[in-house]
């Protein structure tokens, strides 16, 4: 057994065990027999049980996109449905992940600090999003209250929706053509 393959089996064992009956409830000897290996094994690579939910937060997609690859110059609406469908995309292939850690949030701040800086990241996203499809000339006051709000209704989905191959991006579409049409109207002159 390799190390990496012993220390992949502790997190996909963490993983299930914490999504099946919570991490309070699930003691890290029942973690180490899931994943097959020795209860020392599993304190030797995650020293406290909390750390266990650090790593697992570790494995959430990254939602870092470059701009670029989503907007499109002078259509905000399309740039904006276009980031959600991106995000959408990657966070689909951890959403029992993705409600397990958001359950663990309220009650461990390792959780929730690295999920809030999450959170920030993406608000920053939507940012840089808005920025290089609108070309910049929106007052930074409202770029800012319609990333917040955007990043968090998307926060949201991916947090307590659950999603099927039915939950197509569309659902967005009248709150993302509100904030283009919103920014828009801004950028007017008047």
């Amino acid at each position: 057994m390799t190390e990496d393959s012993a220390k992949e089996r502790i997190l996909c064992a963490a993983e299930a065990l914490f999504a099946e009956s919570g991490f309070d409830a699930t003691p890290t000897s029942r973690i180490a027999e899931r994943a097959g290996v020795p209860k020392g094994l599993v304190h030797y690579y995650f020293r406290h049980k909390s750390d266990l939910l650090t790593a697992l937060v570790a494995r959430l997609p990254d939602e870092r996109i470059e701009p670029a690859v989503v907007v499109v110059p002078g259509d905000l609406a399309g740039s904006l449905r276009r980031l959600v469908r991106e995000l959408d995309h990657r966070f689909s292939r951890s959403l029992g992940l993705s409600h397990l850690l958001w359950r663990e949030a309220d009650t461990h701040h390792v959780v929730r600090d690295a999920l809030h800086e999450r959170f920030q990241v993406l608000v920053r996203q939507v940012r840089a999003v808005i920025v290089a499809a609108t070309g910049g000339g929106l007052p930074q006051a409202d770029v800012d209250r319609a990333s917040g709000l955007l990043a968090r209704a998307v926060s949201h989905r991916h947090a307590t929706a659950r999603h099927s191959e039915d939950d197509l991006p569309a659902e967005f579409d009248g709150e993302l053509t509100f904030i283009a049409d919103a920014l828009a109207a801004k950028a007017a002159p008047a």
